[in-house]
């Protein structure tokens, strides 16, 4: 049971309305955020319509606002706009959906004036405008709003898109729009983006870039991003309409060979019952990029053998997969489908070559994850040379993997990590090359023989004499 002190709502009541009233006006004092919370609650406790007047009150302050919003600024905004959402879609929502949606398009033009004023570099702004930007949707939809006044709305927001904030509008608006609107909507678009470029050129034209063909000017880059926008929106605009073949039109040749372009494609197809041709769209990829990291194509491509009733050709497929890749997931799919006891054979022989496997890192990674300690053991003893102290992301999860039942394999990764921190000189993982060598004394003293490994005396020996002059490194060190 709560003490009756805990700050909670039901202990809270127990002061009374009139002590409550009294605390919350001191606790607002000289915190504006606090106000603007309360004054909305008022409102709100008033009716709806006080409600909606104090919302479009702050909106419009917040517009015109031109103060500049640092780092140490940016939670309080962050607040504010956020408590103006929520009180339009928790509060006016409700109560009229029409004036809710017309409050959330006004909240997202707050956008630009902001941004013009403030740093996001952590990102907290522009997430408070996706919310929005979701939220829209599904009040949209309640609001039963006509179609060809809000295809309206959503062809400005893309105009109006200079920092992202209507990313994802047409999708979360889509239902809202209706076939009516999906079909006014991309009949404007599809009218602005074939529109001709006004005739002349202003005498001073802003140089932004310099190239091997000439300047780039501001204009042209400004309509170059604004047709990439529409071509985006009728790409979204297909999709929602469940046009196959009008997505894969606003796709360029150049697109469609990036292989993730080409399994979003081929996904489609698919869905569509169109076997066929969602594997041409595959093949049509260029295959050399899969190596940068083609995993949706791979698996998109099994899927299309699989449709076509092509067992054995997805199972080489599978195969090759995973060689390329490593990935887990393609080498239990293939075993799975092995006749029985087929699979046990097929593994021990597949995870053998694993050993062999070009790229150290990668064979430790799946070994840990198979997961098949033993054999990660035996790679790291075979092939501790090619260790990189550098790829801390990969050696610290293995070496934690390894260090119950493999403490000879984890203590040779921590020695990694640790000789690479000290002859870099990285001072700042000093701290964590001090951990490490914590590590491999805590788990020394399990390892049965060291055999030409040096024990866990030499290695320190050896650190004191070649980094003997590392003071900031041997004061975090406890052994």
């Amino acid at each position: 049971m709560a003490a009756k002190t805990t700050l909670n709502a039901k202990n809270l009541e127990t002061l009374g309305l009139a002590r409550l009233a009294e605390l919350l006006i001191e606790i607002s004092t000289g915190n504006a955020v606090a106000k603007r919370h309360l004054r909305l609650a008022l409102a709100g406790a008033q009716s709806p319509s006080e409600l909606i007047g104090e919302i479009k009150k702050r909106l419009t302050t917040v517009a015109r606002s031109a103060a500049w919003i640092d780092w140490r600024k940016r939670k309080t905004l962050v607040s504010d706009l956020e408590s103006q959402r929520r009180a339009i879609v928790e509060q006016v929502g409700p109560y009229d959906a029409a004036e809710a949606t017309e409050l959330l398009w006004r909240f997202l033009e707050l956008a630009n004036p902001v941004f013009g004023r403030c740093d996001d570099g952590s990102g907290e702004v522009i997430a408070v405008f996706h919310e929005a930007v979701q939220d829209i949707g599904a009040v949209a939809q309640s609001a039963n709003l006509d179609p060809e006044h809000l295809a309206g709305k959503v062809l400005y927001a893309l105009k109006s898109n200079g920092y992202g904030q209507y990313d994802g509008i047409i999708e979360t608006l889509a239902d809202a729009l209706g076939k009516p609107g999906l079909t006014i909507l991309k009949q404007r678009i599809a009218a602005e983006r074939s529109a001709a470029p006004p005739t002349g050129k202003p005498k001073h034209r802003e140089v932004v870039a310099w190239g091997s063909a000439g300047p780039f000017y501001a204009d042209e880059l400004e309509a170059r991003h604004r047709q990439s926008a529409f071509t985006l929106a009728l790409r979204q605009i297909a999709d929602a309409q469940g046009d196959v073949d009008g997505f894969i039109a606003h796709q360029t040749e150049a697109a469609r060979k990036l292989p993730h372009v080409a399994a979003s494609i081929a996904q489609r197809l698919l869905a569509a019952a169109r076997p066929l041709e969602a594997l041409a769209a595959l093949d049509f990829a260029d295959r050399d990029r899969l190596r940068l990291g083609g995993l949706e194509w791979e698996e998109t491509y099994i899927e299309v053998l699989e449709a076509l009733d092509r067992r054995a050709d997805a199972q080489r497929a599978r195969l090759d997969a995973f060689e390329r890749s490593l990935d887990g997931g393609f080498l239990r799919a293939f075993l799975k489908r092995l006749p029985d006891f087929e699979d046990v054979e097929a593994e021990e022989v597949i995870l053998e070559q694993i050993l062999r496997h070009p790229d150290a890192h990668a064979a430790l990674s799946f070994f840990v994850g198979w997961p098949a300690l033993a054999l990660a053991a035996r790679l790291v003893a075979d092939r501790t040379t090619e260790f990189d102290g550098d790829r801390y992301e990969v050696l610290s999860m293995a070496a934690e993997k390894l260090s119950a039942k493999q403490p000879l394999a984890a203590i040779l990764l921590w020695r990694a990590m640790i000789t690479f921190a000290l002859t870099r000189n990285r001072v700042k993982r000093y701290r964590h090359a001090a951990r490490h060598l914590e590590e491999c004394e805590r788990v020394s003293g399990q390892v049965g023989a060291y055999g030409d490994v040096e024990t866990h005396e030499a290695f320190v020996a050896k650190l004191r004499a070649d980094h003997l002059r590392k003071v900031a490194f041997w004061a975090e060190v406890e052994i």
